[in-house]
């Protein structure tokens, strides 16, 4: 035998093991132990309530501390509200809710109302680039489908040569 063919058999032995191996664990014939499963519970809206308002409270003295002016520059209260989301997300995951749910995202939309309504941007105005810019950006498109049309037309003519 030749040693390629020795070792692309322990390969093929290994893999038949490694496969009945992993596969022990999915039959069925086998007796599975039993585990004590926690019972799913139910999430508490009412207790996710007060602890949101808990957090909420918090970020709210800790907006306190910074000035107006800065609180549409994210860099003053960034770890402020890094906290404030974790707590919500801590407190959720406390009572067995899931987050982001319907119940903190309205109560984050009303934090962001309260400290963060006068941080809308100028308008940006869109303006049409010059007509020069324009037919540039227009005529090139058309050029480079009639290029390949008339390629791929040449080459279908001179199909003997090229095969």
């Amino acid at each position: 035998m030749d040693t390629n063919e020795i070792v692309v058999l322990k390969l093929f032995f290994v893999g038949i093991l490694v496969n009945a191996w992993m596969m022990r664990g999915v039959s069925g014939a086998e007796t599975v132990e039993a585990t004590t499963l926690r019972p799913k519970r139910v999430c508490n809206e009412s207790r996710l309530q007060w602890d949101v308002e808990v957090c909420g409270e918090h970020f709210k003295k800790d907006m306190a501390l910074i000035q107006p002016q800065y609180w549409c520059n994210l860099t003053y209260f960034i770890s402020e509200y890094h906290l404030f989301t974790l707590c919500t997300e801590t407190k959720s995951h406390d009572v067995d809710c899931y987050w982001p749910n319907p119940l903190v995202e309205g109560y984050i939309i009303r934090i962001h109302k309260l400290f963060f309504s006068n941080c809308t941007m100028e308008q940006v105005v869109w303006v049409d680039p010059p007509d020069d810019t324009l037919v540039i950006l227009i005529l090139i498109p058309i050029f480079l489908t009639l290029a390949m049309i008339a390629l791929v037309v040449w080459c279908s003519k001179r199909s003997d040569v090229l095969a």
